[in-house]
């Protein structure tokens, strides 16, 4: 048994190095910065990352980890493999997404890509259920489910060797005292030892009835008798440790054994696959070299390599990447880099090509065809009306009224009100809201509102905005992509846009009963246009939207006083926003209601605090502020 021991223990010994690198009990939590590869307008940018318990997850700095990651893989399915030209690079591949990354150093490159490995096999055998715990010594039914690493189980043997020694010394000194007590059993017979007290053996020794025990002899032989069935008791129970051991040791074993067959397959169909793209490259270098009427390496290659094109599947996973940019380690031949430069150059053409169709048509809607002559504007003009009505309209907070309106939002002037509103599982809820604000004219308010080339100062949600028709020097028609709010899907929304001056004498104005000095009008309502084409990874909305405002000056203006010597904080601003908006898609019914009660208010409020701060130094504006169209394609 010892001996079976020992060859353990060397077999520890011997697998030591491999338990470095594959110390599947616990694997190494590494850290560190690294440089990533964001996108071509950025390029490298320096990340902190993190492989720990299977997940490799990065910050912007060491500072922001406690702010949570900015993204993360499993790297249990993900592929790590190191470039073939760049010593310091590797590149994480899982599913579409490429996690380009390199190090300052060789060496540490092949630290993080030997702890990816450490990583993947520990997750690999935890999903197959082979590693053992690390709780207990003892013989029991739970030790038998316990899972260990190998180290672990080699120093139980340990221990039950050390257990085995101590049995073995014990018995062999017992039995080396029966072998004196044997010799000198003529001795005890004759009764030689008169000295001391004479004891009679009643089972302690097995000794004839006639044979008599001084006191000597016990003290000589006494300590070397044995608890038998303890004895017994302890030997099975270490031999049956030993084998519940060992059998454990052998399943580690054989599990290990089953992870490396799995990493060959997974090397040898790599080198199948490789092996048929050799021969891909070399049939597509034979059909050069007979189409080309036997050119040389030189015309086809660099040196003696030939040239050869990048198969589809490897354009697909490393599209975007360093791979595919200017450079020294460029995989793009001459024919792709080229293909590529000239599909950008006709792009950016398409791009003049629209700026230029889109620019002739607003000079020809602005300079030949009247707004009312337009095909769009008898609808403009009634949404208009309609918009104005519905503006004016008194709300009724009635529970018991029908269609009446909710009050979700009070901040001061500020209310908003909301009516709930659902068709086919889609949230329509109508959202009213009345504000009062000082300092600024309702022509001011509504020309920030109004004009795209403002849009951006103020409308944080807006990535990109297109004018595709210009009606008339107040009128519209507009395409905006909205930003992306994970996770839900990107909105965008064509819309024309339209501004109003409303006279005084309106009908609706009217019927108030504080009339007020002017009042301007926006309206904005979703049209259709043969340029802004549905992209099938956005969602569009549909959105019927009106800001109505109205100055009013407090005091009012004394008899003979004019407009011109009146002070910024005598004006007074009641702007009303009304809004139906379907987004489209499909989202929780609580989320949006959540989302709109918490974007709308924040949204007049800001807004209106921003005209304000903008006009303040600026002379009072009741009229005359116009739009200077910079470009027809506007990027926040």
């Amino acid at each position: 048994m010892s001996t079976d021991i020992a060859s353990a223990t060397q077999l520890s010994e011997d697998d030591s190095d491999d338990e470095k690198n594959l110390n599947l009990r616990n694997p190494p939590v590494m850290q560190g910065v690294l440089s990533k590869w964001t996108n071509y307008i950025h390029g490298w940018q320096d990340r902190y990352f993190v492989l720990r318990d299977g997940t490799l997850s990065y910050y912007r700095s060491q500072g922001d980890a406690s702010f949570g990651c900015r993204g993360s893989i499993s790297v249990s399915r993900a592929i790590v493999k190191a470039h073939e030209i760049d010593e310091c690079r590797f590149d994480v591949c899982l599913n579409d997404s490429v996690w380009y990354l390199r190090t300052e150093r060789c060496d540490v490159k092949h630290q993080w890509v030997d702890a990816f490995e450490l990583h993947k096999e520990n997750e690999s055998l935890n999903r197959h259920g082979s590693t053992v715990s690390l709780s207990s010594n003892s013989v029991t039914a739970a030790a038998a489910k316990s899972s260990k690493g190998l180290r672990d189980k080699l120093a139980e043997l340990e221990t039950y060797r050390d257990i085995l020694i101590k049995q073995m010394d014990a018995l062999q000194s017992f039995f080396d005292a029966c072998s004196d007590l044997s010799k000198n059993k003529s001795l005890l017979c004759n009764g030689s030892h008169d000295s001391g007290d004479v004891v009679t053996a009643e089972g302690e020794l097995p000794v004839a009835p006639e044979v008599t025990l001084t006191t000597d002899m016990l003290d000589k032989y006494g300590a070397s008798v044995l608890d038998f069935k303890g004895e017994a008791l302890t030997f099975k129970a270490t031999t049956a440790g030993i084998q519940q051991t060992l059998a454990q040791c052998v399943e580690i074993l054989s599990q290990r054994e089953e992870a490396y067959k799995r990493r060959l397959e997974k090397e040898v169909e790599r080198r199948k696959c490789a092996e048929e793209r050799v021969q891909q490259y070399k049939a597509q270098v034979e059909e050069c070299g007979v189409s080309g009427g036997g050119v040389g390496a030189a015309a086809v290659g660099i040196g003696s390599m030939p040239r050869v094109t990048v198969p589809a599947d490897a354009r697909g996973m490393m599209l975007g990447g360093p791979d595919y940019e200017e450079g020294p380690h460029s995989v793009m031949g001459e024919d792709e880099f080229y293909d590529a430069v000239e599909s950008t150059l006709d792009k950016m053409d398409e791009e003049d090509e629209l700026r230029d169709r889109l620019r002739q048509r607003r000079n020809a809607a602005s300079s030949v065809v009247p707004s009312v002559q337009h095909p769009l504007w008898p609808d403009i003009n009634r949404m208009a009306e309609e918009h104005l009505s519905l503006s004016l309209e008194k709300i009724s907070v009635d529970p018991n009224e029908p269609g009446s309106w909710m009050l979700f939002h009070e901040d001061g002037e500020m209310k908003l009100f909301r009516k709930e509103v659902e068709e086919d599982g889609l949230i329509l809820d109508p959202c009213k809201g009345i504000h009062k604000v000082c300092g600024a004219t309702a022509h001011e308010m509504t020309h920030y509102f109004w004009s795209p080339e403002l849009r951006f100062d103020w409308d944080v949600t807006v990535e990109q905005l297109t004018i595709l028709d210009s009606i008339d020097d107040n009128t519209i028609v507009i395409h905006q992509i909205h930003k992306r709010v994970w996770p839900i899907a990107q909105r965008d929304c064509l819309v024309w846009s339209h501004v109003r001056r409303l006279d005084r004498d309106h009908p609706e104005l009217k019927k108030l009963s504080d009339p007020p000095y002017d009042a301007w009008l926006v309206s904005n309502k979703s049209t259709s246009h043969p340029d802004a084409i549905l992209d099938p990874n956005r969602v569009r909305v549909d959105a019927r939207t009106c800001f109505l405002c109205l100055t009013y000056i407090e005091p009012p203006l004394a008899e003979g006083e004019t407009i011109e010597t009146i002070s910024r904080d005598r004006l007074i601003v009641k702007v009303t926003y009304t809004s139906a908006v379907n987004p489209g898609g499909w989202a929780p019914a609580s989320v949006l209601r959540a989302v709109f009660k918490r974007e709308y208010p924040k949204f007049l409020k800001r807004f209106t605090q921003f005209v304000v701060d903008k006009c303040k130094d600026q002379p009072i504006a009741f009229d005359g502020l116009k739009v200077v169209n910079k470009s027809n394609i506007l990027r926040g």
